[in-house]
C-alpha cells in the first residue's frame, strides 16, 4: 500500500530536521555596510515532519546576522510553543496555545513570533541565546484575545495597532492598541456577525479599515478529523470593509459593501481627503474547492467616505503574493510597493520573481532569478533615515536544481540589475510566510 505525500510535505515545502548555527558564511558581491541586524523569516516546519495543513506546522525562525559587510551567522530555531489543545469542554481558550509560525516584529524593544489564533511569542536576540523562545507575550496580562499575525507600526506615533479574532461566541473581533512604549492601552470589541478569518487589516495616519470577508468559521470542518483549516467560501455572508476613526477608537465603526473576495495581505493604505486608498492583494474567492483554487493579483480599493461608496479596480492580472512596502510609511501615501510573482495556472512559463510597482504611474520592475530559483517575500531594509528613500530588498531564494537556499539583497531602486549580494546558506529554507529585516539602529 502506498502513502501520498502531501503537497504541502514535499519540495521546498518539507520540513527541515534539526536547528543549527553556522558563523561566517559565504558571499557573492558585496553586502552593503549599512546593513547591522537581523533578517529573521517565520514559516511553518513540522516537528515530526508532518501535518494535516501547510497552516499548522509549528514555527520555525531562520535568521543571518549582517554586520560589517559580512554575514557573520546563520541559525534557524523552533518557536518553542505551548501546542495543546486550544479550547477545553467548555469552549474557553488557552491563548497560549499555538504554533507562533507566521511572522516576526519587533515593539518596543520586544521580538515577537505571531500567529493569528494564540498569544505572541516573545524572542530573544541577545548575544548567545538569539531566538531563543522567552514565553507567551499577553502585554502585562491586559490582552485577553489572541493577536493578528500583521500588525501595524504607526510611524508617526510608534503605536501599535492590531486585533484578535475568532471564538465560538460574539465578540468575534477586537480592536488593540498599544502605545510606543508597549503598553496595551486600547481593547475594543467590533460587533460582527459571525467569526470570520479576517488575516489582514489597513491603517491610515486618521483610520483603521477592518475587513470583514466571506470565509466563514465552518463547526462541521472543526469537529471533523481531517485536521484542515476549520473555515469555508459563504457568499452568501458577504463582503464588507469597516472603517474606524483612530481619535474615536470606541466610536462607530461604519460598514461599506464590497464583492465577494478574499485577501490574506494588504500593501499599504493612506488617507486622500475624504477617500481612503487601500491596496490588496485580492483572490476572486478562498476555502471553495468546488471552485477551485484562482489566484490572487494586486487591486486598489478607494473608498468615498462622502457617499458611503467604494470603487473596486484591477491594477495588474500577474499572480502575486507578500505585497510589502517600506514600513516606515504604513498609514502614509507610499510610492513602490513590492511582491513576489508567481506563474498561475494560466502563466506556466512565467517564472517566479520579484516585482516593484510604482502606485504613482503605474509602471513594474522585476527581478528574475533564473530558471528553477524561487524567491520567497521581500522585506525592504533603509539605507537612511529618509523614509521611501533608497534602499535593499532581502529575500530567501530557493534552488530546486541544488536543493539549497541563498540570501540574496537586491537594489530596490534598480531591481533588474543583479543582486547586490548573494550569501550562500548552510541549509535550504522551506517555503515560509513573512519575516523583518530588524537593523540594531
Amino acid at each position: 500500500m502506498t502513502t501520498t505525500v502531501p503537497p504541502h510535505l514535499v519540495g521546498n515545502y518539507a520540513p527541515v530536521t534539526g536547528e543549527l548555527t553556522t558563523s561566517d558564511l559565504p558571499v557573492t558581491g558585496a553586502i552593503p555596510p549599512e546593513l547591522t541586524g537581523w533578517y529573521l523569516r517565520n514559516g511553518p516546519n513540522p516537528r515530526d515532519a508532518a501535518s494535516s495543513h501547510w497552516f499548522l506546522g509549528e514555527g520555525m525562525v531562520h535568521g543571518v546576522r549582517l554586520e560589517g559587510g559580512r554575514a557573520t551567522s546563520y541559525r534557524n530555531r523552533w518557536v518553542r510553543t505551548n501546542c495543546t489543545r486550544s479550547y477545553d469542554e467548555n469552549g474557553s481558550r488557552d491563548l497560549t496555545a499555538g504554533v507562533a509560525n507566521t511572522h516576526v516584529v519587533r515593539h518596543a524593544g520586544r521580538t515577537f513570533a505571531l500567529v493569528e489564533s494564540s498569544f505572541p511569542y516573545e524572542l530573544d536576540l541577545r548575544r548567545g541565546h538569539e531566538l531563543d523562545t522567552v514565553g507567551p507575550y499577553d502585554f502585562a496580562g491586559r490582552l485577553s484575545t489572541p493577536m493578528t499575525a500583521h500588525p501595524k507600526t504607526c510611524p508617526v506615533t510608534g503605536e501599535l495597532h492590531f486585533f484578535g479574532y475568532g471564538g465560538f461566541a460574539p465578540p468575534f473581533l477586537t480592536y488593540h492598541r498599544a502605545d510606543a512604549d508597549g503598553e496595551l492601552v486600547i481593547s475594543r470589541p467590533i460587533d460582527v456577525p459571525a467569526h470570520t478569518m479576517m488575516h489582514d487589516f489597513s491603517l491610515t495616519a486618521a483610520h483603521v479599515v477592518f475587513l470583514d470577508l466571506p470565509v466563514v468559521f465552518d463547526a462541521g470542518r472543526a469537529r471533523s478529523r481531517t485536521g484542515g483549516m476549520p473555515y469555508g467560501w459563504d457568499a452568501e455572508y458577504g463582503a464588507r470593509l469597516g472603517v474606524l476613526r483612530r481619535d474615536d477608537p470606541h466610536g462607530e465603526v461604519r460598514w461599506l459593501p464590497i464583492d465577494p473576495c478574499y485577501v490574506f495581505h494588504t500593501l499599504g493604505a493612506h488617507d486622500d481627503g475624504d477617500r481612503i486608498v487601500l491596496r490588496v492583494v485580492r483572490y476572486p474567492h478562498s476555502y471553495a474547492p468546488d471552485l477551485g483554487q484562482a489566484p490572487a493579483s494586486l487591486w486598489r480599493w478607494t473608498i468615498d467616505l462622502a457617499t458611503g461608496t467604494v470603487a473596486e479596480q484591477q491594477l495588474d492580472d500577474r499572480p502575486c503574493e507578500f505585497p510589502r512596502i517600506d514600513d516606515r510609511l504604513a498609514g502614509l501615501a507610499a510610492r513602490h510597493g513590492h511582491v513576489t510573482s508567481t506563474s498561475g495556472p494560466n502563466q506556466p512559463e512565467r517564472p517566479a520573481a520579484l516585482l516593484r510597482y510604482d502606485l504613482g504611474t503605474g509602471s513594474v520592475s522585476r527581478h528574475d532569478f533564473g530558471p528553477g530559483r524561487s524567491p520567497a517575500e521581500a522585506s525592504f531594509a533603509p539605507a537612511d533615515d529618509r523614509p521611501g528613500g533608497p534602499g535593499w530588498l532581502i529575500t530567501y531564494v530557493y534552488d530546486a536544481a541544488t536543493d539549497a537556499s541563498d540570501l540574496v539583497i537586491l537594489d530596490a531602486d534598480r531591481l533588474a540589475d543583479p543582486p547586490v549580494a548573494t550569501i550562500r546558506l548552510p541549509r535550504r529554507v522551506p517555503n515560509g510566510f513573512h519575516g523583518n529585516w530588524l537593523s540594531d539602529h
